[in-house]
């Protein structure tokens, strides 16, 4: 009987070490799609981004006298560039929103603007962007709800802790005028 007390122990030590093992590396998993889902965030950020002086540029050219926005725009997107966690990010990225949002509502004091092709296209372009960016952002959402549950919850949350994995920040907007991306349409 005694030999097979310690076979008994050692069978329960591997299922709990599998067992164990197991949940960090589903930990691991969930891990890796919100860093996935931050990086789809931040690819569809740097298009918008790249989109905005040409949109700048554009507009500039027909309403010189908004020295002011464009300087603002300008900062904002400095400022976003620079953000590190997804909370600067969101608020830099709000503040690019809406600033967007008023060079819109610049361009449509110009009637032969809103008729340029270029101004047009950059439109379209700004549009997609900005569905991309929030359909980044609900996966990205999604994939930080489903990790930090994980490591909220029991049992995983014992194993979290031991290995040192830390709750992931959502990406959301503060500002709920900033939640809406801006208008981009002028039919």
């Amino acid at each position: 009987m005694g030999d097979y007390t310690w076979l008994i122990i050692l069978g329960i030590v591997v299922v709990v070490v599998l067992w164990g093992v197991g949940i960090y590396n589903g930990l691991i998993r969930l891990l890796n799609l919100t860093k996935e889902g931050w990086s789809g965030i931040e690819t569809q950020l740097k298009r918008r981004s790249d989109l905005i002086p040409n949109i700048v540029e554009t507009v500039k050219g027909y309403a010189a006298h908004e020295k002011d926005t464009f300087d603002a725009i300008t900062k904002a997107r400095a400022a976003a560039t620079a953000a590190t966690t997804p909370e600067e990010r969101a608020k830099a990225e709000g503040q690019v929103s809406a600033l967007l949002g008023r060079i819109v509502a610049v361009a449509e004091a110009y009637p032969e603007l809103k008729a340029n092709q270029n101004f047009l296209e950059l439109q379209r372009e700004l549009s997609n962007v900005e569905e991309q960016v929030n359909l980044a952002r609900r996966y990205y959402n999604g994939a930080v709800r489903n990790y930090n549950t994980a490591i909220q919850t029991v049992p995983q949350n014992i194993i979290a802790g031991v290995t040192g994995f830390q709750a992931a920040e959502f990406f959301e907007i503060e500002d709920p005028a900033d939640r809406a991306a801006p208008k981009v349409s002028f039919g």
